[in-house]
């Protein structure tokens, strides 16, 4: 084509563009993923031939290429046209797509103040929980796999992050260039960028949860202080679908563990997940990873609790292929910023309140802090005791990993409203999933674990009947699931249960969807998001669940869908549930059925004390394990495939579970509950999980009480007497008190010491501490809520001026400040043009703060882009803000 008419094409669709632009603005990068067929060499010719740059093939993806282009715009909101159209046609180039750039945050929060250099080995209350004090109730076990001999010896765990201080001397001697990169730098160093507000350290604290050295005199120990520890610097820069694949695909033959603390905004509002690439990438590693057991992917759940933000909303934490962490606080209590979901897996400790201990931890400049926080913190933990199973059976695969977490997480002290045992006998929350991960239980199963069968994919068939979602009515669909019966890849015991979903919908927030399992259990797939304004509804959006691990899969599977109408909806239109289906993922076979001879000769032993003389040959009761039944009926098996239940007249039966007012022990049988206990743990009236009707089970103590005692509440939705908080007297709710204890006075509806203006109560210490000097009245020491005379009030600090980004607001309680928009260095006050300078990267234009662009003119060398501006000025188009831009010069030009 001739130049002239190829401008003109691309003229011609930049006005197109122009005059319909998109709803949301998408930012377009100069670099390119491409996928081009016969080898680097091939790669390289075509790069060169339309002027890129080969960066290289994206992290282990065959045949995927980094293209570079330095004459096109770093970051435009128009994609590129012209000559970057006809590299498509290439007959080896298979696939191209320019790179936008996608928000991807860290998963902690950023309370006021940061305290340093406070690090020592008797304060790590979340590995050594010893301490009376503070009230630890349940700890990890992470000292008792240590005395087993487990710290991580021989596995590789790399934080994708921010980077990672690799000469820390608390992460030095462990550090691994391997299992390093620098994304964003494009080099093998991980070292993450300084600046004065030391943004970017929440790698580095990442790190040190997981590796940092023992014995060494220095800030912290590591939970798996023998592990070899990486860093992939690839959240400081733009974060692309590109960037997320070559990061999550860094060399899965050295890497065994990968950590991710950051996703999609947890604003309550962002329905986003993994793009091409990066869903490429985990399923590569989980494939052929670990030379085909499948890379560790371990994710923190979300941090948006306070915006009522969903982690099934997150196409992260919500994959399958991901071991998804929530967090808890050292009471057992949720934290504020916690999400619920149903595909969060387990739970390790975190901060809760701004009185709670925080995880103490390595830090930038090679120092410590103890205010590591949010699921940023927890997620490092799991990865660090997965690290010390791996150490005790190296041969375990990515599902083997997860089943072991399954069993041995434990509900213990873990205050949640929705604990229910399911069907497979497993405790279960959308708070925390399996439980607290327990790593000495971890690695005792590893050592003697057997490979769990296969993994089986059932795609029922589509629901396509349309229904319509009316306000404040429930929409029910019943889909009867046969587990693929009718082919070799059917499913019959369940690991993760997978819901596409395409619904459309005036307001998508005011949606609550839940699917109960055919044996009863009930997950929560969404509850409503008082954000999320979208009218853009789901479109094949994957909702996964594990609360139904090691249930049938066959069965009547019921989808609920309620709509909560807010006032906050414009429209009237009802919503339509368009079309869904089950995804069920699981083994044909029981996955811990597969034991040695001697071991079910052993079972054999223990369960039979029968002996069947009449001969049977009919089928047996399903029931039955693989060793069939004996006569002389079909109910006779020789073993059980589940428990057995025995009679009063000495006969027996096998059940897939136990009935109510019985438990199972270990040698799978089941036995009778105490008389007052619906379901219990074991015999003793103190071993009840729930009651029989008429009576509540107290916590703590596990018995079951006609009524509640003094300083405790009845839980209605559990039917659970729940202790008061610590100084009531007595209460209506764990928030609540209505009487308080000796010497204490309700303020609010709370019991504590009645604190003097200018102070505070520590709930640690039980006193009155006072607040810092300029704070009025305050919360802590660093969490001001009125400021003193002279000093305003700015993110709970009290200062005497405005910080950059900030400006004074009169309105505002104390006057205090408010944020200008992020990309305003400073601003004159509220509004959409407010700014007055702004951040490295944009201009100021009319008061707003535009992205900077490159001025191209006619009189440059390139007489390609000079004709191009000329073109624009021909047809009288620099009269659009963006050509404007492009051709600042030719466009300024008289005549």
């Amino acid at each position: 084509f001739p130049f002239s008419s190829l401008f003109g094409v691309s003229v011609r669709i930049v006005v197109l563009g122009l005059a319909s632009p998109p709803c949301k603005a998408r930012i377009y990068t100069n670099h390119w993923a491409v996928r081009i067929g016969g080898g680097p060499d091939v790669a390289e010719r075509i790069a060169e031939k339309y002027g890129y740059r080969n960066m290289g093939q994206i992290g282990d993806l065959k045949d995927h290429y980094h293209f570079f282009h330095s004459r096109t715009i770093k970051r435009s909101t128009l994609s590129s046209r012209g000559r970057h159209s006809f590299i498509s046609m290439e007959p080896k180039v298979e696939w191209i797509q320019q790179q936008v750039v996608k928000r991807r945050i860290k998963r902690d929060y950023k309370p006021g103040n940061i305290f340093y250099n406070d690090a020592k080995w008797s304060s790590m209350w979340y590995i050594h929980c010893n301490d009376d004090v503070h009230n630890c109730q349940s700890d990890m076990n992470i000292v008792g796999a240590w005395k087993r001999g487990f710290t991580g010896k021989n596995v590789v765990v790399t934080i994708l992050d921010d980077g990672i201080e690799r000469n820390h001397p608390d992460l030095l001697q462990n550090y691994d260039p391997q299992a390093s990169y620098d994304v964003n730098g494009n080099d093998m160093d991980p070292m993450p960028r300084y600046d004065a507000s030391n943004e970017n350290k929440h790698g580095t604290r990442c790190a040190g949860e997981v590796a940092a050295s023992a014995n060494n005199s220095h800030c912290i120990v590591g939970i798996a202080y023998n592990a070899r520890i990486g860093g992939v610097r690839m959240l400081d820069g733009d974060v692309t679908d590109m960037v997320e694949a070559k990061s999550l695909s860094l060399h899965p033959q050295h890497i065994d563990i990968y950590s991710a603390s950051w996703g999609p905004d947890d604003d309550g509002k962002t329905v986003d997940g993994p793009a091409s690439l990066a869903r490429q990438a985990f399923e590569n590693g989980i494939r052929l990873g670990r030379k085909g057991r499948g890379s560790i992917f371990v994710w923190a759940s979300g941090n948006g609790g306070r915006s009522r933000d969903h982690c099934s909303c997150d196409g992260y934490t919500n994959s399958i292929y991901t071991i998804s962490i929530s967090s808890t606080a050292e009471s057992g209590r949720k934290p504020w910023y916690l999400e619920e979901c149903s595909s969060t897996l387990t739970t390790t400790y975190s901060s809760g309140e701004n009185y709670d201990r925080k995880i103490i931890t390595t830090d930038l400049r090679h120092r410590c802090t103890d205010s590591h926080t949010g699921t940023s913190a927890s997620a490092p933990m799991a990865a660090a005791i997965i690290a010390l199973a791996l150490e005790a059976n190296s041969l375990l695969t990515w599902r083997d990993v997860q089943h072991i977490i399954v069993k041995t997480s434990k509900a213990g002290h873990l205050s949640a409203p929705d604990w229910k045992t399911n069907a497979a006998g497993y405790n279960v929350s959308h708070l925390y999933g399996f439980g607290l991960m327990d790593a000495e239980a971890m690695v005792k199963e590893a050592e003697r674990w057997k490979q769990v069968p296969a993994q089986h994919v059932c795609v029922e068939s589509a629901d396509r009947q349309i229904r319509t979602i009316r306000p404040e009515h429930v929409v029910r669909s019943v889909y009867k699931a046969t587990g693929c019966t009718d082919n070799p890849n059917h499913v019959i015991y369940l690991e993760h249960v997978v819901v596409r979903i395409t619904i459309t919908h005036p307001r998508r927030g005011d949606l609550s969807i839940n699917l109960t399992s055919p044996s009863g259990t009930k997950s929560q797939l969404l509850a409503n998001r008082l954000f999320d304004h979208s009218m853009e509804g789901f479109k094949n959006w994957e909702f996964m669940t594990t609360h139904c691990w090691g249930e049938k899969a066959a069965g009547d599977w019921v989808l609920e869908i309620y709509d909560s109408p807010s006032q906050l909806r414009s429209q009237k239109v009802p919503g339509k549930l368009k079309e869904w289906s089950l995804v069920l993922y699981g083994t044909s076979v029981h996955p811990y059925i597969l034991r040695s001879e001697k071991t079910r000769s052993a079972e054999i032993m223990t369960h039979t004390n029968e002996e069947f003389t009449e001969e049977y040959n009919g089928p047996c009761d399903p029931e039955c394990n693989e060793r069939g039944c004996e006569g002389p009926g079909p109910h006779h098996c020789i073993n059980c495939l589940h428990y057995f239940l025995k009679f009063k007249n000495n006969t027996r039966t096998c059940v897939s579970e136990c009935p109510s007012g019985f438990f199972r022990d270990d040698k799978k049988r089941c036995k009778k509950c105490s008389s007052v206990c619906e379901t219990c743990v074991g015999s003793r009236s103190d071993q009840c999980t729930s009651c029989r009707a008429g009576y509540h089970l107290s916590e703590g103590t596990n018995m079951c009480v006609s009524s509640c005692a003094e300083s405790s509440y009845l839980d209605h939705d559990s039917n659970t007497c729940r202790r008061c908080p610590e100084n009531c007297k007595r209460c209506t709710t764990a928030s609540i008190c209505t009487e308080c204890k000796p010497g204490l006075s309700l303020q609010g509806n709370r019991c504590q010491l009645t604190c003097d203006l200018g102070s505070y109560y520590n709930g640690h210490r039980k006193t009155c501490e006072a607040c810092h000097p300029a704070c009025a009245t305050c919360t802590g020491v660093e969490a001001c809520t009125k400021c003193a005379v002279g000093y305003l009030l700015e993110d709970w600090r009290c200062v005497s001026t405005c910080s950059s980004g900030y400006y004074l607001s009169e309105q505002t309680s104390d006057s205090g400040q408010v944020q200008c928009d992020h990309s305003c260095y400073e601003c004159l006050g509220p509004g959409e043009r407010n700014c007055s300078s702004c951040v490295s990267g944009y201009n100021l234009e009319a008061g707003a703060c535009v992205v900077s662009t490159i001025c191209k003119d006619a009189n440059e060398e390139s007489w390609a882009e000079g004709s191009f501006c000329v073109l624009v000025k021909k047809n009288n188009l620099c009269q659009r803000k963006v050509l404007q831009q492009l051709c600042c010069r030719t466009c300024s030009q008289k005549g």
